[in-house]
């Protein structure tokens, strides 16, 4: 090694050994006669120092050494050796502040060109230029650890599903495109001209087959690929924990895997998380307009007009827009009644934006002597308006002085979805939505298909091998959308982290459910044959999770974006713009996997 130590590890404890250190020069600070270098690497920050007025027992001048110094430039790679000092001025800030290096020799390794950006936890960098020099852009603090807790979670990771059982098994990268979900990266066959390997969406059939194979217990953090539109928390390729278990039924899937969260909580961030709750679907899109609520604050959803079995408050006073709406639905923004007209406009001019859709906002200020006072006093009655306070108490929410109610109304699922958004929002605003708490949630009993309009049949809401909850099959044949999945996610700050399902593992229901989905049985032999063979040959009941890595990594390092937590993400346009990729290949190379470009 070039190094003695490294940068984050020297302390009092060494004060007069004698140590090489080798690092980048982070900042120089030259006061003429004293001179201060801040030498970096992967693990901190250390002083050296080189001081005119101190005897120099080297065999090189101090005049050469100054010399070298201040030669330096930000971000040169030095080779520093000298003998620790007990610092005068110390700096608590760093974990080597007590300490500096008397220089007795300093050798550059290599000069550096004048970075683009600050490498410093507070860069003048933007993201498109960080991105282009992302080897530089992990050289920041801020950035390092955002890998070295990534790092933790996949060894957390393996270390509890080692001690369960698991084996980590690989599975292939090129494997059969397959129509349903994304679209599917495709790979040109040179060998088999004409014809493609997709990128794994998932490895779902593979897992399955050894389940049929009888490894029992089975786990992989594996790199997956969607073509899809990318956003703050998606990324062309991205990485699951992708698990599977035999011989099981729901219940024991939710223990195990609750276990693994609440295993990385305690290892990685020292946080003893509570027992899961669990909500079903029907309960977190009635209660919250969400399948992945964020359950770190209440204002739940309160229906005055609704689809249950509740007395509609709101139809009858010729207030048009809730007579002819499905559902008049609201939450309690709790102290918010000292709201000004203005800031009561501006939500509503926010919930009819383009992205949320709403027609318009109703409010009811409860003001603090006791009246009520809404933006629709013209139709109801202050004796009316306390019925609505009253629905609320009877839901929990508890409506009283200093709140403020806030409505949306219109057809049932567009409604929700707003009303959703607004909660979200208004968590936000009001300071409950913080960084560093952790709520998790189970969501269980989704549907089993939802419908497509355009085109006119069913889909599988999570995937074709999930399996319907057992008391519902009957109503596969006769009324498919009430048919529950035996299906659960998890999701941690109202976001999904993790999906999976009990899966179907006979080959006649298989077949059922392909055909319900549209699949002729020409197609599914063509696509799924070696699945549906497999579970001729005695396959287990089986069922399994897939935990998305990049986002639980990002919910731990309470960020927003998943790219940080990546050590070379792509743009929101699937681009590497440090390596121009994705770009165009020779002709040559077209002409070998007998394609033609289209002009």
């Amino acid at each position: 090694m070039l190094r003695t130590h490294t940068c984050g590890e020297l302390r009092l404890e060494h004060v007069n050994t004698d140590v090489i250190l080798t690092g980048w020069v982070q900042t120089i600070r030259d006061k003429g006669g004293v001179l201060w270098i801040d030498l970096r690497d992967r693990y901190g920050i250390t002083q050296l120092i080189l001081d005119e007025g101190v005897a120099n027992t080297t065999a090189i001048p101090s005049a050469d050494l100054f010399s070298v110094a201040r030669s330096l430039g930000r971000e040169y790679v030095v080779k520093a050796t000298g003998t620790v000092i007990e610092r005068k001025s110390k700096n608590p800030n760093i974990q080597t502040g007590d300490i500096e290096i008397r220089l007795s020799n300093l050798e550059i390794l290599n000069p550096a060109k004048l970075p683009p950006f600050l490498i410093e936890d507070e860069t003048d960098g933007g993201d498109d230029l960080r991105m282009k020099y992302r080897y530089l852009d992990l050289r920041r603090n801020s950035v390092r650890k955002n890998l070295e807790l990534r790092h933790k979670m996949a060894q957390q990771t393996r270390t509890y599903m080692d001690g369960q059982g698991f084996i980590e098994v690989e599975t292939p990268v090129l494997i059969k495109s397959t129509p349903e979900g994304a679209r599917d990266f495709v790979v040109p066959s040179r060998m088999n001209p004409g014809e493609f390997y997709a990128l794994p969406q998932s490895p779902q059939t593979f897992k399955q087959l050894l389940m049929v194979s009888g490894f029992d217990r089975y786990y992989q953090i594996v790199k997956c690929f969607r073509d899809e539109d990318l956003r703050a928390d998606r990324q062309p390729e991205f990485t699951q924990i992708d698990c599977e278990m035999s011989f099981i039924e729901q219940e024991d899937i939710l223990n195990m895997f609750e276990g693994l969260v609440r295993h990385l909580f305690k290892t990685v961030k020292g946080i003893d998380m509570a027992e899961v709750p669990r909500m079903t679907y029907a309960d977190a899109m009635r209660f919250y307009g969400s399948d992945k609520p964020d359950t770190r604050f209440g204002m739940r959803f309160v229906e005055l007009k609704g689809t249950f079995d509740t007395v509609d408050l709101t139809s009858g006073k010729n207030f048009a827009v809730f007579d002819s709406a499905e559902l008049v639905v609201g939450i309690n923004a709790k102290g918010c009644a000292g709201y000004t007209r203005k800031q009561v406009d501006e939500l509503t001019e926010w919930v009819k934006r383009p992205q949320i859709g709403a027609k318009g906002l109703i409010y009811v200020r409860y003001n603090e002597d006791g009246s009520l006072k809404s933006s629709v006093d013209k139709f109801y009655s202050e004796e009316e308006l306390k019925h609505w306070v009253a629905r609320f108490k009877s839901e929990g929410e508890n409506f009283e002085p200093g709140d403020l109610m806030l409505i949306i109304s219109g057809e049932t699922g567009k409604a929700r979805k707003q009303l959703n958004e607004l909660r979200l929002e208004m968590g936000s605003r009001l300071g409950l939505r913080k960084a560093d708490e952790f709520k998790a949630l189970w969501v269980l009993d989704f549907p089993l298909l939802e419908w497509g309009e355009e085109e006119g049949r069913w889909f599988a809401m999570h995937h074709p091998f999930t399996s319907p909850k057992p008391e519902d099959i009957a109503l596969i044949d006769t009324d498919p959308g009430q048919v529950r999945a035996n299906a659960y996610d998890m999701v941690i700050n109202g976001t999904e982290v993790g999906g999976g399902s009990i899966r179907i593992f006979q080959r006649d229901l298989q077949a059922r459910m392909f055909d319900l989905l549209g699949f002729s049985p020409e197609e599914a032999k063509a696509q799924f044959g070696f699945l549906m063979d497999a579970f001729e040959f005695g396959a287990p009941p089986h069922g399994g999770i897939a935990f998305g890595f990049d986002r639980l990594c990002s919910i731990f390092g309470g960020a927003d974006s998943i790219r940080d937590f990546i050590a070379f993400p792509k743009n929101n346009s699937g681009r590497d713009v440090m390596i121009d990729s994705p770009s165009t290949i020779a002709d040559k190379q077209l002409d070998e996997l007998k394609i033609k470009t289209v002009v």
